[in-house]
């Protein structure tokens, strides 16, 4: 107890780190309109930040073991500083894709070094429950971050760019004189030969394959277009309040930050109900088929108010999901893989993020409804690839012994 003790003041800079992290985002839509730039970027800037996110981030996972989670914390966070002075600085389109591969790069190191200091500085009977912990601070402060840099974006557009700069290097810093080294005892130097091998975002994926049975494939099916549907709908979502209803980056902040409070509710309820449950699955497949309901309901409805009441719903239930797929990989992942199909999980959702966020540019860009109708595509798909699995459960109850694809 005495070692998660001493994680209340990195936990306490995290908070801050993060919410600085999520000031941009409703200030963006306003910046992209102003500078009247092709309404894809949105969505494309997304995606490449994603892309680069995940092709680094195996290297900062190496390079934590190797100089500590704490240096890679003040790197990334300068690292990701400098990205957004770019995208501060960003008047066209090229400049903008730029700035956020550079920020994209640097802001995974920062993430992942959170995640392997909580690890590292845990004890064994309070790992589960400081990871929980971190997961539910980020929740927080990203509902936390929206409304500051939605209020800062009243006074100026660019105001939340030049805070989140000097707040995230500032955080980079204190990270680093108030954090413990734990970079582990004769590391390897990182050659370029460990660097193709060990490095390799895409190692997870494949290496994982013989562990991947037919429900876990099923899963990561589900997994993946629920998550492909969430994000093209997600990016479009602050571009469509601007865009359509006209609503100033302070009340897209505040609707973004009410929705946030309203998934960590129905997580701290509903889904710790559901989780408490002897199988998931069908309560998952209930779940999945009203993210697709109300996927349907954005897409017909044309008022403001119609269409933020459906959109309460729809990310409640999508956030319910997330923990809830989560365990159910971990439940049919463990055994001797079970790392492996972990990562090999987050990988899904990683592709997911790149290529949902690129396909809502490009759809919002032919037609603002247009992403809307992906993610009702999307979660039914998501959906119906949950029912198949719900029927292959109740096939291998009396079959224990399924095997691998």
């Amino acid at each position: 107890m005495k070692r998660s003790q001493s994680l209340a003041p990195f936990f306490a800079v995290m908070f801050l780190f993060n919410m600085a992290a999520n000031f941009v985002h409703p200030v963006t839509p306003t910046i992209i309109l102003n500078l009247q730039l092709d309404e894809a970027m949105f969505g494309l800037a997304f995606s490449a930040m994603m892309a680069f996110n995940f092709l680094f981030s195996p290297l900062w996972a190496r390079l934590a073991g190797i100089i500590s989670s704490k240096r890679v914390m003040l790197i990334g966070a300068l690292g990701y500083a400098l990205g957004q002075v770019f995208f501060g600085l960003a008047r066209t389109e090229i400049q903008f894709l730029l700035a956020r591969l550079f920020a994209g790069a640097f802001c995974g190191g920062s993430y992942v070094a959170f995640l392997t200091y909580t690890v590292n500085q845990s004890s064994p009977e309070n790992r589960g429950k400081m990871i929980t912990l971190q997961a539910t601070l980020i929740a927080v402060s990203n509902s936390f971050g929206y409304f500051i840099g939605g209020l800062g974006g009243e006074i100026h557009p660019y105001l939340p760019v030049w805070v989140q700069v000097g707040t995230l290097a500032c955080c980079g810093v204190l990270h680093y004189f108030l954090c413990r080294e734990d970079h582990l005892e004769n590391a390897p130097r990182l050659t370029p030969r460990l660097f193709i091998r060990q490095c390799n975002p895409f190692s997870a994926l494949w290496q994982c394959r013989r562990y991947v049975t037919m429900l876990l494939g099923l899963l990561f099916l589900s997994y993946g277009l629920g998550n492909l549907g969430y994000i093209a709908f997600e990016q479009c979502f602050n571009f469509y309040l601007k865009d359509q209803f006209h609503l100033s980056s302070g009340y897209n902040g505040v609707i973004k930050a009410a929705l946030g409070f309203l998934s960590l509710a129905a997580n701290g309820t509903l889904c710790l109900w559901i989780l408490r449950r002897k199988h998931s699955s069908p309560y998952l497949l209930l779940v999945m088929g009203i993210c697709t309901a109300a996927m349907a309901g954005a897409l017909i409805s044309h008022g403001m108010i119609p269409f933020i009441i459906i959109n309460v719903v729809f990310f409640a239930f999508y956030f319910v999901s997330m923990p809830l797929m989560q365990h159910k990989a971990a439940e049919l992942g463990q055994g001797e893989g079970s790392n492996l199909v972990m990562g090999a999980f987050n990988g899904v959702k990683s592709f997911a993020s790149i290529f949902g966020a690129a396909l809502a540019g490009v759809m919002y860009h032919a037609h603002a409804r247009l992403p809307f109708l992906f993610g009702l595509i999307a979660f039914g798909g998501a959906a119906a690839v949950m029912a198949a699995l719900c029927r292959r459960e109740k096939g291998d109850a009396c079959h224990p012994k399924e095997s691998s694809l």
